[in-house]
């Protein structure tokens, strides 16, 4: 076994393991799966909670102080893509499909079926349903990704460092991260990433067959949801082989198009007024309670911890299962940005988008359930955006625009998985071989199709908790070394000092 490919045989002999079981046991997986997810949820709520605000306090640090200035190559390096661009391929790559799936159906839920205070269909429930969902999508998600994007850009451009996510630990582990524990931080590593892309996948698979189902009656199952992820494999397989710079760069664009041509049809035709009222009072609410919603684990409310399990350790858990594949992806394309640029793009700009596209799908959603027009909280995950279009002018082109953007996202999300995934298994290449990106983009598909089988929606939801935690315990120490590496820069540059003139 070539030590180059160490981790790519270690990690492809656990995951196929996983799908195996998942064929023969599929009721013993989702139990298994289950029982691990509720321990972890109860168990280490606080730590989820605690970890990602610390790591937005980081990046808020970074984008302010004098550090700022030191860019992730050499000081005169220019970006290799525009700014529009990189925006849209971070944005894609971070977000994608969950922005589609949960777009009408998270805000509606908070508000009609389980409210995060316990007020369920009053107007409070409708402030605190976007301004929980602002919490869940905003700044902390992108947080995650920027500390763990920012770390590798900057082990890599500016100190010629491995693109890997050990390579990063080099200030705390010395050598050990080119041996056994490298190693091993990098097989955890990629086992979070195709976990957490196998979840986002399958949320695709599963919206667009409901999507299907509610426009032209396609039945519901496992069997269409297959088909699907079937031919969206063959789809991203082409545009992996096509490499970085054409299909991932050419889809990012298209994503960003589709998404905002949808955006604007139901800005214009949805309740205009209402959204933009309700994005105003939700973004002064979101703002004065942060800190509160940072730290909020209701230890004496049973009911109301179960809501904080199901959701916010839930969404913690997605954002850190996803980081390394998004960290890596998103620094790939960073070369040339200075660190205060970096930290503003990747953690404002996307949060913007995010608080505006859930105030308009949410904000419309809410708005046909409060003045009765339409029980849209009765329709399940998949089907609620499709019931909103329903009701708004243009319902056929709003709907077939969807789908084709969740495949749309489908397939950037695949392609860019399987890229960064050649990247982690082929010692940080940065052009990993064709064979290595197909063996995993097949089999991000079957784990996707394995997690559908053993237990639908709850078993992706489950797996993604459990994938989170030890790859949190690696986030915290890539935020350790970056803090000591950037120090010792600093002081090497002279950055942050006053320069005390002499007197004469």
């Amino acid at each position: 076994m070539k030590e180059r490919y160490i981790v790519f045989y270690i990690s492809i002999i656990i995951l196929s393991l996983l799908v195996v079981t998942g064929i023969i046991i599929p009721g013993a997986l989702e139990t298994a799966t289950a029982n691990i997810q509720d321990f972890f949820s109860d168990a280490f709520g606080w730590y989820y909670l605690i970890l990602v605000t610390i790591v937005l306090g980081i990046c808020l640090f970074l984008l302010v102080s004098p550090i700022g200035r030191i860019k992730l190559g050499n000081q005169d390096e220019k970006p290799e893509f525009s700014t529009p661009t990189w925006i849209a391929m971070l944005f894609s790559a971070g977000m994608g499909i969950g922005l589609v799936f949960y777009g009408s159906a998270e805000p509606i839920s908070h508000y009609a079926i389980s409210s995060p205070t316990g007020e369920v269909g009053t107007d409070q429930a409708i402030k605190d349903a976007l301004r929980f969902t602002f919490f869940h999508w905003g700044i902390h998600a992108w947080g995650i990704y920027a500390i763990v994007a920012l770390a590798i850009a900057y082990f890599h451009f500016r100190h010629k460092k491995l693109s890997l996510i050990s390579a990063t630990l080099e200030p705390i582990f010395g050598d050990k991260v080119y041996g056994v524990t490298g190693k091993g931080i990098d097989i955890f590593s990629v086992l979070a990433t195709v976990l957490g892309v196998a979840t986002s996948l399958g949320f695709g698979a599963v919206q667009i067959n409901g999507g299907l189902g509610y426009l032209f009656g396609l039945p519901s199952n496992i069997w269409v949801q297959f088909i699907i992820i079937a031919i969206v494999t063959v789809l991203f397989l082409i545009s992996a082989w096509s490499g970085l710079g054409k299909g991932i760069k050419i889809l990012s664009n298209a994503n960003m198009i589709l998404a905002g041509v949808l955006l604007l049809l139901m800005f214009l035709f949805g309740p205009t007024l209402f959204i933009l009222n309700l994005f105003t009072d939700t973004i002064g609410g979101y703002i004065q309670t942060l800190p509160q919603m940072s730290f909020r684990i209701a230890p004496l409310n049973e009911d109301i911890r179960g809501w904080i399990n199901g959701w916010t350790i839930f969404y913690w858990a997605w954002w850190i299962a996803w980081s390394p594949f998004v960290g890596i992806f998103i620094a790939r394309v960073s070369k040339g940005r200075s660190i205060r640029e970096f930290v503003f793009y990747v953690l404002l700009i996307p949060s913007v988008v995010v608080f505006i596209w859930f105030s308009t799908f949410g904000g419309s959603a809410i708005a046909l359930e409060h003045d009765g027009i339409a029980n849209i909280s009765s329709l399940s995950t998949e089907e609620s955006l499709f019931g909103v279009f329903s009701h708004y002018p243009l319902s056929l082109v709003t709907s077939v625009t969807a789908i084709v953007l969740i495949a749309s996202f489908f397939i950037t999300s695949a392609d860019s998985g399987t890229y960064v995934l050649g990247m982690m298994t082929t010692n940080g290449s940065h052009s990993p071989g064709n064979k290595v990106k197909f063996t995993w983009g097949i089999l991000l598909s079957a784990i996707a199709i394995v997690l559908l089988y053993s237990g639908g929606l709850q078993a992706l939801q489950n797996i993604m908790i459990i994938a989170a935690l030890p790859f949190s315990i690696i986030i915290a120490l890539m935020a350790i070394s970056l803090i000591r590496a950037l120090r010792i820069e600093a002081r090497q540059l002279g950055i942050g000092r006053i320069k005390k003139r002499e007197k004469k």
